[in-house]
């Protein structure tokens, strides 16, 4: 019996022994492993071609606007210039005196007006178109007169440019010599005649009239017949060629 028991346990010490003897076997074998597969070193790949390099900027003088406009120490300052506004346009230039109109006459050759380029100056004939003291005659109708100064236009009835200083020097003329409430005022002198011939050259074959001419319409003298006609201002006289 004690035979059995004692074969018994050196088969369990023999099988513990044998299982010991393998784990440490396995265990040899797993760090053997381990080792093999922690040593080895995996291959390094080679490294991608470098990228081309991108070409540089070109240089151009725009770049530098900025850095020219611009002072380190003072970044607002460019070199923008700053315009004065614009200066108020001047007044217009006064008009100078008027001419006066004493009358308007058309033979047949288009609108003469009688004119004086101030009041008291002697008159003379003026067409569209010429010149009288400063202004320019334009355009004439038988209501109205258009007249031009530097770039401006003037439009005038001919009752505004009439000249009545005829009869207004004559009144005032009478008045100055006229005597205290209940005197008789002395008679005046009429005026002289003139003289029955043309008077100052309008144009060719035409003239005027001059202050009280006695000769009455179709006087002829000198190749030249007088000649009275209405007009919206009263009489127009001139003499004209005789064809």
């Amino acid at each position: 019996m004690k035979r059995k028991l004692w074969l018994l346990n050196f088969a369990l010490i023999a099988l513990v022994a044998a299982g010991a003897w393998q784990l440490r076997k396995e265990s040899q074998d797993f760090h053997k492993r381990e080792r093999s597969t922690l040593g080895k070193k995996p291959p390094i790949p080679a490294p991608p071609p470098p990228l081309p390099a991108s070409p540089a900027p070109a240089v151009t003088a725009s770049s530098y606007l900025d850095i020219a406009q611009k002072m380190l120490w003072s970044h607002d300052r460019n070199s923008q210039v700053i315009v004065d506004p614009p200066k108020p346009p001047a007044p217009p230039k006064p008009l100078p005196t008027l001419p006066s109109v004493f009358g308007v006459m058309n033979i047949g050759d288009g609108p003469i007006v009688m004119m004086s380029d101030k009041p008291g100056a002697r008159q003379r004939g003026v067409h569209p178109g010429e010149k009288i003291g400063e202004f320019k005659l334009v355009s004439v109708d038988s209501e109205k007169l258009v007249l031009a100064f530097e770039d401006r236009t003037v439009t005038k009835t001919l009752g505004e440019l009439l000249d009545r200083g005829g009869p207004d020097s004559s009144a005032a003329a009478a008045g100055s010599n006229a005597g205290p409430p209940g005197t008789i005022p002395a008679p005046t002198a009429s005026p002289p005649a003139g003289k029955a011939e043309p008077g100052v050259k309008l144009s060719d074959g035409l003239s005027n009239c001059t202050a009280n001419d006695p000769s009455p319409a179709g006087t002829i003298v000198n190749g030249m017949r007088k000649v009275v006609r209405q007009t919206p201002f009263g009489d127009a006289c001139f003499w004209e060629a005789v064809k």
